[in-house]
């Protein structure tokens, strides 16, 4: 197939290019041209570069007419964060026989009431972009159901993998808290301990993307949670991370107050946002749908995560790894 990624240097293009190029499909990777992808693959040689500038685009209403014009039988779109950003591109495919397939989010799902959380049960999204990810999951359902466009949309989780760091056990993007775990010193931890993150590897959340590109009548009008088989909690992923380097955690439940005195306000919204969803994701659906079949778990996404940290010096560690 001829197939479009739009975003195609970020996390999961850097993954999702190189496993379609491998499957024989012809592809066009459309980018800001401003990064390079996260991990080098030869197929990237075979590739055609396209270099726009989405944001702008969308202002001057251009985008869609350029993603029209490429002719693709599919187009993945990576980078779409606004309802108005998707209906634009729709409109300007409605019409041809593409396959759209867009990337949302877990977050289109808000706290959770019933685990796992499924395609079907999830509670209301909060925050504007669990919000729009979900306005845009549902105008792609009705625009299909409609007999419209072709499309699809698969909501990852925490992306991890290596080159970037993953979300950390406290919720966040604070190296510290490996750091600490790593010195086996105490971390204050704020909650029960007990609430859950859902990570997936970069690589699977590619594996997806295939799949529902290379079985399109199974994914038409479909939506799927993308997630890793297992997922983690606060505690439980304080002391696997502290074990990978051969300490035991030590863990310091404290309140909510105390948590946001004593960490940077980024860092403890990020907490609050991740942990008070608390979820957990059914990938039941992909799997039977379009055979996803994910090969990491939550605990080796995040080690291949760190692993890659440790090894490139972007996280200070008091012991080596043994995990």
């Amino acid at each position: 197939m001829h197939i479009v990624v739009i975003g195609a240097t970020g996390h999961i293009g850097s993954f999702l290019v190189p496993r379609l190029v491998r499957a024989g499909h012809r592809v066009v990777a459309v980018s800001r041209g401003t990064s390079t992808p996260y991990a080098d693959a030869p197929e990237w040689q075979q590739v055609e570069r396209v270099t726009a500038d989405r944001e702008q685009e969308d202002r001057d209403g251009t985008f869609g007419a350029r993603i029209a014009a490429l002719g693709a039988d599919a187009v993945v779109d990576l980078v779409c964060f606004t309802e108005s950003s998707a209906a634009a591109l729709v409109a300007a495919l409605r019409g041809t026989d593409t396959h759209l397939v867009h990337c949302g989010s877990i977050w289109r799902a808000g706290v959770s009431h019933v685990l796992p959380i499924t395609e079907e049960n999830a509670t209301p999204p909060f925050g504007d972009y669990g919000v729009q990810k979900d306005a845009i999951a549902r105008m792609l359902k009705e625009e299909t159901a409609s007999g419209g466009l072709v499309t699809t949309s698969l909501h990852p989780g925490h992306i991890s993998g290596p080159g970037w760091t993953p979300i950390g056990p406290l919720g966040n993007l604070d190296t510290s808290v490996l750091t600490k775990l790593s010195a086996g010193e105490p971390l204050e931890v704020p909650g029960l301990g007990a609430e859950t993150m859902a990570h997936v590897h970069a690589d699977d959340v590619a594996q997806a993307f295939q799949l529902a590109v290379e079985h399109r009548d199974a994914a038409a009008g479909e939506d799927f949670s993308v997630t890793a088989p297992t997922a983690l909690t606060v505690r439980g992923y304080a002391h696997l991370a502290a074990s990978w380097f051969g300490q035991e955690a030590r863990l310091d439940p404290v309140s909510w107050d105390r948590f946001r005195e004593t960490t940077a306000p980024e860092h403890a919204d990020a907490s609050l946002q991740h942990l008070s969803r608390s979820q957990v994701f059914s990938v039941e659906k992909a799997t039977r749908l379009l055979g996803y079949a994910p090969a990491f778990t939550a605990e080796e996404t995040v080690l291949d995560a760190v692993r890659w940290l440790v090894d490139h010096g972007g996280l200070e560690v008091a012991n080596p790894l043994v995990g």
